[in-house]
């Protein structure tokens, strides 16, 4: 298996991307192709002590950066040689097996879209990361690819969704439930209440696990497999328990450092404390899968480190393994939106 690296992307490249693709080749065995300015990017490896590439490793030299501020819907058209462009375009031939990039969430959805492809029959992609819950984590989707969503776009969501949870978290018949502000069909927005009786119909002809709507609380105490919302909603539900973690675990720490004895007790419970710390991190994570697209697509946080990075390329390594673009092609004919006037492409 290889993975195409985007050396240049993310606020530490081309550090970060070039040693967490370099640990991630040896420790989890992946072939790696690092895109990017070869002479920076040959410039990292020396400062590291890495004199010579290592074996199963290569460069795909690629002048330009997409930068934050570039606009990034145009971004990859306009940067035709860009790590982001030249990346995505060896990962449309067949060059890699996935690609990796911690740099614009938006130029990377939209190169995606329009280099690699959309799935044919899926609308939109949508960003999918797992969040911890007490369910042992949640696929969410979306998360932020789509902040405005018909229900349309919800109910490929909750297949998508259920295809991930399936073949990446190994959960037979997931449960798929719909974020909203309360658990009865006729709460929310225009479109939730839409949507619900979609995904209701779905669910009764045994084409999902749909098991209702699904309050943040009950979302996060592991109520479901499968947390199906607009990017919109999804964005702030995610910020919330990531904002929400990093707090709880500083106020802990601040407790166990009162006195002599916190401060012992810290040390009785810092394994867990440490178990804790390490749950809500993004760098355990590594990076979200952008579902739907045709061929694998990782995107890792802007703030990715090398150990964030290495994560990223194991997670792409597992989204290959898992089969779920097959999954959905072959199921795409009970997912099709036949809406008047909508172009699947």
């Amino acid at each position: 298996m290889k993975i195409i690296v985007d050396a240049m992307g993310g606020d530490n490249a081309p550090q970060a991307p070039v040693m967490g693709a370099i640990q991630a080749n040896q420790e989890y065995g992946v072939g790696i192709t690092l895109v990017g300015r070869g002479e920076e990017i040959l410039k990292v490896l020396e400062e590291n002590g890495i004199k010579d590439l290592p074996a199963g490793v290569e460069i795909a030299h690629a002048s330009e950066v997409v930068e934050m501020c570039d606009n990034p819907a145009t971004a990859f058209r306009e940067k035709k040689d860009s790590s982001l462009t030249v990346g995505l375009n060896l990962l449309k031939s067949g060059a890699g097996d996935a690609f990796v990039s911690a740099g614009s969430t938006g130029a990377l959805l939209s190169g995606a879209t329009l280099v690699v492809k959309r799935i044919r029959g899926i609308r939109r992609a949508a960003l999918a990361p797992v969040v911890p819950t007490g369910g042992g984590g949640a696929v969410l989707i979306d998360c932020g690819a789509n902040a405005e969503c018909p229900p349309e776009y919800l109910l490929q969501f909750a297949y998508m969704g259920s295809y991930y949870a399936e073949h990446v978290l190994g959960r037979p018949e997931p449960k798929v439930g719909l974020l909203n502000i309360g658990v009865e069909p006729s709460k929310g927005t225009s479109l939730q209440t839409t949507v619900y009786p979609m995904l209701q119909e779905a669910g009764a002809a045994g084409r999902i696990n749909f098991v209702g709507n699904v309050e943040a609380r009950e979302a996060v105490e592991g109520a479901v497999d499968v947390i199906v919302c607009d990017g919109y909603s999804g964005n702030i539900f995610l910020k919330t328990m990531e904002g929400t973690g990093l707090y709880l675990v500083k106020e802990l720490k601040g407790v166990f450092m009162q006195n002599i004895l916190t401060k012992l007790a810290a040390v009785l419970v810092s394994g867990g404390l440490k178990k804790m710390k390490k749950l809500m991190s993004s760098r355990e994570v590594g990076g979200t899968a952008l579902v739907g697209i045709s061929k694998p697509v990782i995107k890792a946080h802007g703030s990715s480190d090398a150990y964030a990075i290495k994560n990223a390329v194991r997670q792409a390594k597992q989204y290959v393994s898992s089969g779920i673009i097959e999954s959905i092609t072959e199921n795409i004919d009970v997912m099709r939106l036949d809406a008047p006037g909508k172009s699947e492409e």
